[in-house]
């Protein structure tokens, strides 16, 4: 077992029992969402905007969080949470309701969309007490401090992260917040931001990241491959053993962080994975890229980056630093605008943004803060340059290879008046298919056998997070290649076939294939 973070908090930590009591403001119509709009990949998909739109209310425990998320007409109404004060277990209970799917002693985000929990006034602590995001969309979480959750000794919460998400979760953006935590796991922490399970199209960024044995995650294990399009901008990385983050297979974006006292790995990228990483500043530490404690090797492009004092181990069979002298071994292509700043300035403007009660403030792209404009209603970053066509689904993600349907031929069931199948291979995203209800199949053939590894589903503009479960078939054989929910990305063990299947299973509606894409690896 790695050695538990050197630096350990020494504030005792309390957990005084307080009422409950429920304080929900009168709604505001057309209340904004957040300060400022979402960046990075939390932009695809559709775009991320949390509770824009919907009602605002006020909450100063867990149980009114929980209140208001329940409260809702249904589980997407959309909804602004502001929360102030400290949040702990002894105000955190189960609140039960058609919209919601809460829990004791965990701020409980499931089967759920549409929501932003902002920290508001004199700020929000989550104190001992972890976010747990969980077949959930749409979520936006910012400028909120959770600090000090636990997996063992008592109490517990959230298996021990700060925040995580799990089974299926969409498009969330979290933005200055400070996770932290007073040790490592043989001091009952796990990690700060973990994401698994078919997690996708998340940005974290303006953030703290302190005093912890790990960073977090994507993916659980080595065959947890169903994540990915992540970015990390503008954070702080502070005493930290490893795990900034720890990346198995899919894609992320990690630029313009400050990395201070890793003590055993940073980036660690491998089963496939394949990070871009720019404009980064690493200081007094070691091993911050590479693949570690595997022999399956992740990938990484980088470019700007600065090594001030880090140190470099050896290769070995299960240790494969990207220094001294770090090379690109990939190339990423990221499908949405931003702005770089230069890496000599990063560790400042950091220091002067990033984290929780910060006044919401991001860098101009020139090494200066500015406040961010209000919330706009479209998910175009707001300190990025605007791009020369709108972002849409069929921007993110973007593959690698050809587009194997685009020639084929298709063919379904349940086809709904007015469409075509052949407009999932058409490179359109303006024309579609839909069944006749809310399940079918669709599929793409060729002539002779062809190897397909890995399909993306893109839905129609306004439709985005309509499909929900679905499975991948080999139309040769009848064999399931691949089972999951919503659209994306999907990889299977390449399989050589002549007609493979995209079967909706399951939806809140009726689905809109813009594009079903298929590659070969």
């Amino acid at each position: 077992m790695r050695r538990a973070a050197a630096l350990r908090l020494q504030a005792a930590l309390a957990t005084a029992a307080i009422a409950a009591a429920i304080g929900v403001a009168l709604p505001v119509i057309q209340a904004s969402a957040a300060s400022g709009s979402a960046t990075g990949y939390a932009t695809g998909n559709g775009g991320t905007t949390g509770g824009a739109g919907g009602q605002t209310v006020r909450a100063t425990t867990g149980t009114a969080i929980h209140a208001a998320l329940c409260s809702r007409a249904s589980s997407s109404a959309p909804i602004t949470i502001q929360v102030e004060g400290t949040i702990n277990h002894g105000n955190t209970s189960k609140v039960s309701g058609a919209s919601c799917n809460t829990a004791d002693g965990v701020i409980e985000l499931k089967q759920i969309s549409n929501v932003t929990i902002i920290g508001v006034g004199n700020g929000a602590v989550f104190d001992q007490l972890g976010i747990h995001i969980r077949e959930a969309s749409n979520i936006i979480i910012q400028n909120v401090t959770v600090r000090n959750v636990k997996k063992s000794g008592s109490p517990t919460s959230n298996g021990g992260d700060a925040i995580s998400m799990e089974s299926s979760v969409r498009n969330v953006w979290v933005d200055h917040v400070t996770l932290e935590a007073s040790g490592g796991e043989s001091e009952g922490f796990d990690g700060l931001f973990d994401m698994k399970d078919n997690t996708q199209y998340v940005t974290l960024s303006y953030s703290i990241l302190r005093n912890s044995g790990r960073g977090g995650l994507i993916g659980s294990s080595e065959s947890d491959l169903s994540n990915g399009f992540i970015t990390f901008h503008h954070n702080l990385y502070e005493n930290i053993d490893s795990r900034t983050p720890l990346l198995r297979g899919g894609i992320a974006h990690i630029y313009n962080n400050s990395y201070v006292n890793l003590h055993e790995s940073g980036i660690n990228s491998r089963a496939g994975a394949r990070a871009k990483v720019e404009n980064n500043y690493f200081k007094d530490s070691k091993d911050v890229l590479g693949t570690f404690y595997t022999s399956e090797l992740g990938y990484w492009q980088v470019g700007g980056n600065i090594f001030d004092n880090v140190t470099w181990s050896s290769p070995g069979s299960e240790n494969y630093p990207a220094g001294p002298n770090p090379q690109s071994n990939t190339t990423v292509s990221v499908p949405y605008s931003y702005s770089l700043d230069g890496a000599g300035c990063v560790p400042d403007i950091v220091r002067q943004t990033a984290g929780a009660n910060k006044g919401l403030q991001v860098s101009n792209g020139s090494c200066s803060p500015q406040t961010p404009t209000a919330t706009p209603t479209s998910p175009t970053p707001s300190t990025s340059p605007t791009p020369s066509t709108s972002p849409t689904p069929s921007t993110s993600p973007t593959p690698s290879g050809t587009n194997l349907s685009i020639g084929a031929g298709s063919d379904g069931s349940s086809k709904a008046d007015g469409t075509s199948y052949g407009n999932v291979r058409d490179g359109n995203m303006s024309t579609y298919w839909s069944p006749t209800g809310s399940t079918g199949d669709i599929s793409i053939k060729w002539g002779s056998a062809t190897t397909v590894s890995r399909i993306i589903i893109r839905e129609a503009s306004g439709s985005a997070g309509t499909i929900g479960s679905w499975q991948v078939i080999n139309g040769g054989t009848g064999a399931v290649l691949k089972s999951g929910s919503g659209a994306g990305a999907i990889t299977f063990a390449p399989t050589s076939l002549s007609k493979i299947t995209f079967r909706i299973t399951s939806s809140t509606g009726t689905p809109k294939v813009a594009e079903y894409e298929t590659y070969a690896g």
